[in-house]
């Protein structure tokens, strides 16, 4: 079997599959469930392995799931992420009633890209003829949310990172990964392109509690200390410190305050913020964030309040590899054409795709066929065939080039690739964080 004929029968496998893969991907969209809870769209992956017979480990990270199919040799394994949570928009007509949680990110279609990968490398026989293994993972908790949850079962002591990729990293499930690839739906694209973007965002997550006296707010106001204006203060400072960041840091700082008082007749004595500070390189993100948490520092020594800033480790910027993205990029358009892959603008947003792209080759495309803004109640799918079956049929391609000829081009990109920090130096730098906050 050529290499050309490999890719046609990985083509004709998703074909075959394709409503079985869209009944999965509806489903997930039918029943968002937010990160660290994602039981039952773990579950559905699963069903999903043992309809292709695959073993899995599950329950990796709380709700992860990992299945490996092998090659006909060992040396490259390359990985194929989805993403199993949801993000949460109570105003979106699909939300979940109870809890919020939306799909308005297309977690629902990285899931259904990854099967669909599974589908074409599994259904043909065709990883007799690669040279590496595959490692399909669903991986839990990409959005950053619930924070008060997150500290919760940290506390309990189910978890360290607040992102599921950034708990693979920790747990060593990513230890025998060469490489790594998913795609995200682009928002805001109902054209059936693919966007490579020039890089992400990064951040620091941070919790702020605000500590002043309570007191009857209309009778003893003076024996008061009111920590919502110390917050005020502390986001006021953070505004005035907006005209220093550098243009090319790309800071983003857009806090929430999460509780702000007790009572109307109360002096608010305990108010808490949640907040990022992102930015293009943690260089730029550190900066940033001191001068943040000097502002915030601020407002409570002008009202006499106290400031408990909690540092949490956000995510990396993502670091694009030129080899995969090459190839990703070729396949994408011998489907779509010339005018089917675009470069897009800096994003400004994140994922933890960051912090694997930091220790080895990975690529993070974006797919078309949504309209509507992310994480917004106008986003929906407008072309299920280009959030799905194509990008699955892109992806399986590009995993037969950088597997065939016994993985020689994962093998080139692997030897040339330089990571930016060992596992060991990753897991020491997000603790530095956190120790120094705790510290100051």
């Amino acid at each position: 079997m050529d290499k050309a004929t490999a890719k046609q029968n990985a083509i004709a496998a998703i074909d075959e599959y394709t409503d079985r893969i869209h009944e999965f991907r509806r489903d997930i969209w039918a029943h968002p469930e937010l990160g660290f809870k994602e039981h039952r769209t773990a579950k559905k992956v699963q069903e999903f392995f043992d309809e292709l017979g695959l073993e899995y480990e599950s329950e990796i990270a709380v709700t992860g799931v990992r299945a490996d199919v092998k090659g006909k040799k060992s040396d490259i394994r390359m990985a194929v992420l989805g993403e199993l949570d949801a993000v949460t928009c109570q105003d979106h007509p699909d939300a979940d009633p109870d809890t919020g949680a939306v799909h308005a990110c297309g977690h629902d279609s990285q899931l259904a890209v990854m099967l669909g990968t599974a589908v074409a490398l599994t259904k043909t026989g065709l990883m007799e003829h690669l040279g590496g293994d595959v490692a399909f993972i669903a991986v839990p908790a990409e959005e950053f949310v619930e924070l008060d949850y997150r500290s919760k079962i940290k506390a309990e002591g189910k978890i360290e990172f607040f992102g599921g990729k950034q708990e693979l990293i920790r747990l060593g499930v990513l230890d025998d990964i060469d490489m790594a690839a998913m795609i995200h739906l682009q928002a805001d694209e109902p054209e059936r392109v693919i966007q490579v973007a020039e890089g992400t965002n990064g951040f620091l997550g941070k919790t702020v509690r605000y500590v002043g006296q309570e007191a009857h707010a209309g009778g003893a106001p003076d024996r008061g200390v009111n920590a919502l204006n110390a917050a005020m203060l502390g986001l006021m400072g953070i505004h005035a410190q907006r005209e220093t960041f550098k243009d090319e840091d790309s800071i983003r700082v857009h806090p929430i305050i999460t509780k702000g008082g007790d009572l109307v007749n109360i002096v608010p004595a305990d108010v808490t913020i949640e907040t990022y500070v992102r930015g293009r390189s943690i260089d730029a993100i550190l900066d940033a964030n001191n001068k943040v948490n000097r502002a915030l520092r601020g407002g409570a020594m002008a009202i006499g309040a106290e400031a408990q800033i909690t540092e949490l480790p956000g995510y990396l910027p993502v670091r694009t590899d030129l080899g995969i993205m090459e190839a990703f990029n070729a396949n994408a358009r011998e489907l779509l054409g010339e005018e089917g892959v675009k470069v897009a603008k800096f994003m400004g947003g994140s994922t933890d795709m960051g912090d694997i792209s930091h220790i080895m080759p990975a690529i993070h495309p974006m797919v078309g066929g949504v309209e509507g803004n992310a994480h917004a109640r106008d986003y929906r799918m407008v072309d299920e065939e280009m959030t799905s079956i194509i990008p699955a049929k892109i992806m399986a391609m590009t995993v037969i080039d950088l597997l065939w000829d016994d993985a020689a081009e994962a093998a080139r990109i692997k030897d040339e690739f330089e990571p930016m920090y060992t596992k060991e130096e990753y897991l020491e730098m997000w603790r530095e964080v956190v120790e120094k906050s705790q510290s100051e």
